[in-house]
């Protein structure tokens, strides 16, 4: 029996995008599907978030998440420009954010059609993996969709068509991920069981093989 898990995701979290190889790897190696979930960051999520966070938390997570890459020998460079529009000294994030708003709902779109998986690691790659700067010009996203065998434009075209039924995706997203029992992101639920990080992926199979999770033949 192929047992099922959800991932809560967000398009600017490092350690989303730091979770994807494991992530595929487990998909490759055992009888699980893995249905992604694109959530809004805590930056859209929780307004005035990093305002009330310490301030050594940002500058924890760039030393951490880099150094996480490093040991896992995972190509790693925060996005440039960053998917969220912030000023990073004062800390206000901006009204406007059609960045993390094109991604999430590109995300959903792709959840709808049961890949959001495969999507999401194509285009966090053109993001995170430093092998392009602007990553939001030129073909950069519209060729790693292709590869994944998505059509960026006609999925731009749909959400631009109709931008409330992702929002709406999104929205349950965000919904079942505050009802598994987490906030942060990555987390995957398995059958209510919450485990937050990429570094929980082991312990997550070990759950799962206590339910009859089985190795690919």
């Amino acid at each position: 029996m192929t047992l099922s898990v959800d991932l809560f995701f967000s398009f600017r979290s490092p350690y989303s995008y730091l979770a994807l190889p494991k992530t595929r790897k487990m998909v490759a190696d055992y009888d699980v599907m893995v249905n992604l979930r694109p959530v809004y960051p805590l930056a859209v999520r929780v307004p005035g978030f990093f305002k009330r966070a310490n301030p050594q938390f940002a500058r924890y997570v760039v030393l951490d998440s880099s150094r996480v890459a490093k040991h896992e020998n995972i190509p790693f460079r925060f996005p440039r420009p960053d998917p969220i529009v912030q000023d990073m000294a004062t800390l206000d994030v901006a009204e406007n954010q059609p960045y993390i708003h094109r991604l999430t709902r590109l995300g959903a779109a792709a959840q709808l059609e049961g890949r959001s998986l495969e999507f999401t690691d194509a285009i966090s790659r053109v993001l995170w993996d430093g092998t392009v700067s602007g990553w939001n010009e030129g073909d950069h996203l519209a060729r790693a969709a292709s590869a994944a065998g998505f059509d960026l434009a006609a999925m731009d075209a749909a959400v631009t068509a109709d931008p409330d039924r992702y929002e709406q995706v999104t929205s349950g997203n965000e919904q079942a991920h505050a009802a598994s029992g987490h906030w942060g992101v990555p987390t995957f639920a398995f059958e209510n069981e919450p485990f937050f990080g990429q570094d929980r992926i082991d312990l997550l199979i070990w759950r799962m093989e206590s339910k009859g999770l089985t190795r690919r033949s």
